[in-house]
This record gives structure tokens, C-alpha cells and sequence, in this order.
């Protein structure tokens, strides 16, 4: 495989900065009208709605592993292009779903689609960047998630004045552009044949790669706490706010920080910490902040355990994808950080679950028990991840 040029990383990187915000501005201006539109306008079930939801991340995440090692076999941008198409053809089928069986089916394509995008969109990150400018771009990355995230509500409620149907379709135009964008943006990237010939050998890889595998462990932890913010969060904020507006107020504190601070507040950290030793402090700030709610009886207090957390998770994420990367094997880049998402698929499915359980169940009795247990399993995560560190290489996330 032929060396890429400087110039070719450079337009690579910058292209797929663009491709992240179409990506996630396209996401963020269907999926929350998702559950208002087929509840209240067609009438299905809430039950229903959150079933296929709950099965789209599913599908999504569980199969990302097969995505990767496809990427691995026959290309990144190859997979990319599939992938973003597929969940265009997805986000458009629901403009068109009036009953719970396409409801699904929708579903299902927009995941198989995510599926096969999502590791080879890390892995294109990961090859294009080195172990000294990752951690900065991880989080540049981010903060240009954080603007898309912000601007693709807005943009789908501005949509709904014209009808739903509008809002599927530019989210699917949104993917469209992708494709166009990766097919010509996007340097060639794909594992030499040599370096990993058959699938079973890439898996191989990772399997036998005890670090990699309980750093995958570790996440689930980080995943586990991280969903409360989609789950529990809301409820509570709800509740001490007297008002749904409140969610929305906690949503838009949480985005304004991840813009204003992603990019400068880990450029400052880095000039201190490890990319790891990053990591483990944001996972701590996470923990503690999320167990620091059990003492929150106001919506301000709970809005100050919610500012703590968000600055928590504007450490760990770019850490994080840093840390899976530098520590996956270069001759299987896409499987490695496939079976990375298992510990979202796995760790976001039991705290969507654990959350919902332990809220409704902390209501008459326990109310602190949701975010002392939330808290527990933070900070184990943090310190199985400081026991990780002599297993892995302390990459400095400056240059």
C-alpha cells in the first residue's frame, strides 16, 4: 500500500471534521422528534417507540465489531460509504413509516448502517493522526460534535413546521453528503493484506490482547454512568424543576460547556497528565459528581452536579478514544476499535435498564440509591483504569 502525502492526511483530517458535524447534526435533528412524532401524531405505543429505539443502538453497537473487520478486509472508506448510505436509506424509510412493523424495519437499516460506519469512521481518525496529536484532535472532534449537537435540535424543530418528513430527509441528506465526502475527501486507508489475512486473525488479535480487552471491560463502566444523562438525569431534573423545560435547560448547559471548553480545557490538562492519567480523572470527576446528586434538593445544586459532569466527560472522551486507539493493534485498526464498542452496546444497555429500575424504585424509599450506585461503579472504573496503567503505555496527549 502506497504511503499517504502530508497533504492527503492533512485534507483527510480536515475532511472528516466535516463529515462529524453532517453526521451528528443529522442524527441530532431526527432521533430526539423520533419518540414525539410516532407517539403523539401516529399513535403507536410509548413502549413500542422505545423497543425500537432501545433496538437500534442495539444493533447498532453489537455489530460495529463486524463493521470494523470488514474495514479491515476491504477498506475504511469503502465501509464509510456503505455505511452512511444505508443509514440515509434508514432515516429516510421512517419519513415513510406509519405503522410499528416499518417503525422497526427504519430502525434496523439506520443501525446496520451506523454499523458499518462507525469503526471505520474511528479507525480513519486513528490512522490519519499520531500518538502526539490524537488526544488534541480527538477533542477537536468533539467540540465540533458539541456545535452539531446543538444546532441539529434546532435545525429538526425548525423542519417540523413543514412536516416530519422534511426533518427524515435532510437528516438523510445530511448522511448522503458523506458519502461524497469520504469517496473524495478521504485518502485510501486499508491494512495491508499481509499484516492480517484472514478475519478469524484479526479477532485473534484482539482476543489475545488481555490490556485491550479489560480496557473494553473498564468502559462499560464509563458507558454505564454516561447513559444516566439520557436516562435518569432528565427524570430528576424534571422533578426538581417542575417543568420539562428544565430538561431542556440541563441539555443546553451541558452542550454550551462541551463547546466553550472541550478543546482549550484538555489542551491545558495535557500539559500535565498522560492521556490515561486524564482519563481517570475525568472518569473520578464523573463518579463523584453523579454521587453528589444524592445531596442535591434544588434544581440549582442539581444543575452544579451536572456542570461537574459534563466537564468530567469533556476528559474522558477524547482520552478515551485516544487510549483505545494507541493501545489497538495497527494491523487491525477497524476490529480493534469495533470491539471497542461493545462496551457501549453492553455497558449503555445495562445502565439504560439499571437507571430506569433503580429510579422508579428509589421513589418511595431510597432516592439516594440511583446515584450511590451510579458513583460505586464510576469509581471502580476509574481505579481499574489506574491499575491498567502499567500495562499500557502512558501516551502524552501534547506534542
Amino acid at each position: 500500500m502506497r504511503q499517504i502525502s502530508e497533504q492527503e492526511r492533512t485534507r483527510g483530517l480536515h475532511a472528516l471534521l466535516l463529515y462529524t458535524f453532517l453526521m451528528v447534526t443529522g442524527f441530532a435533528m431526527l432521533m430526539p422528534l423520533v419518540s414525539v412524532h410516532f407517539v403523539s401524531n401516529i399513535g403507536m405505543a410509548a413502549a413500542a417507540v422505545g423497543g425500537a429505539l432501545a433496538l437500534r443502538q442495539m444493533t447498532q453497537q453489537g455489530l460495529a465489531l463486524l463493521g470494523g473487520m470488514l474495514a479491515d478486509r476491504f477498506g475504511l472508506r469503502l465501509m464509510i460509504c456503505l455505511g452512511v448510505l444505508l443509514r440515509a436509506l434508514g432515516f429516510a424509510s421512517l419519513a415513510f413509516a406509519n405503522n410499528v412493523a416499518l417503525l422497526f424495519v427504519a430502525m434496523v437499516i439506520s443501525a446496520l448502517g451506523g454499523a458499518l460506519f462507525e469503526a471505520p469512521y474511528q479507525a480513519a481518525m486513528a490512522s490519519l493522526t499520531t500518538e502526539s496529536t490524537r488526544a488534541r484532535y480527538y477533542a477537536l472532534s468533539n467540540w465540533v460534535s458539541g456545535i452539531a449537537s446543538t444546532v441539529g435540535p434546532l435545525l429538526g424543530v425548525a423542519l417540523l413546521h413543514v412536516n416530519f418528513q422534511m426533518v427524515c430527509l435532510v437528516a438523510a441528506a445530511c448522511f448522503a453528503l458523506n458519502c461524497g465526502i469520504a469517496l473524495w475527501l478521504l485518502p485510501p486507508l486499508k491494512t495491508p493484506p499481509a499484516a492480517a489475512p484472514t478475519a478469524s486473525h484479526r479477532l485473534g488479535l484482539v482476543l489475545r490482547d488481555r490490556p485491550f480487552l479489560l480496557l473494553t471491560g473498564l468502559m462499560m463502566g464509563y458507558w454505564f454512568v454516561a447513559v444516566q444523562l439520557n436516562i435518569s438525569f432528565p427524570l430528576l431534573a424534571e422533578r426538581l424543576g417542575k417543568s420539562q423545560n428544565s430538561v431542556g435547560f440541563m441539555f443546553a448547559l451541558s452542550a454550551a460547556l462541551t463547546v466553550l471548553l472541550q478543546f482549550h480545557l484538555l489542551k491545558l490538562v495535557e500539559r500535565w497528565l498522560s492521556t490515561q492519567q486524564i482519563l481517570v480523572l475525568g472518569m473520578s470527576i464523573i463518579a463523584l459528581s453523579t454521587g453528589a446528586i444524592a445531596l442535591a434538593h434544588t434544581f440549582p445544586a442539581f444543575l452544579l452536579c451536572v456542570a461537574a459532569f459534563s466537564i468530567g466527560a469533556i476528559l474522558v472522551r477524547p482520552s478515551m478514544q485516544s487510549l483505545i486507539a494507541s493501545m489497538a493493534n495497527p494491523q487491525a485498526m477497524g476490529t480493534f476499535l469495533g470491539f471497542s464498542s461493545l462496551s457501549l452496546a453492553l455497558g449503555g444497555a445495562l445502565g439504560n435498564v439499571t437507571g430506569g429500575w433503580l429510579m422508579d424504585a428509589s421513589t418511595q424509599t431510597l432516592p439516594q440509591l440511583p446515584w450511590m450506585v451510579f458513583c460505586g461503579v464510576g469509581l471502580l472504573s476509574a481505579l481499574g483504569l489506574l491499575w491498567l496503567k502499567p500495562q499500557a503505555e502512558a501516551v502524552k496527549g501534547g506534542a
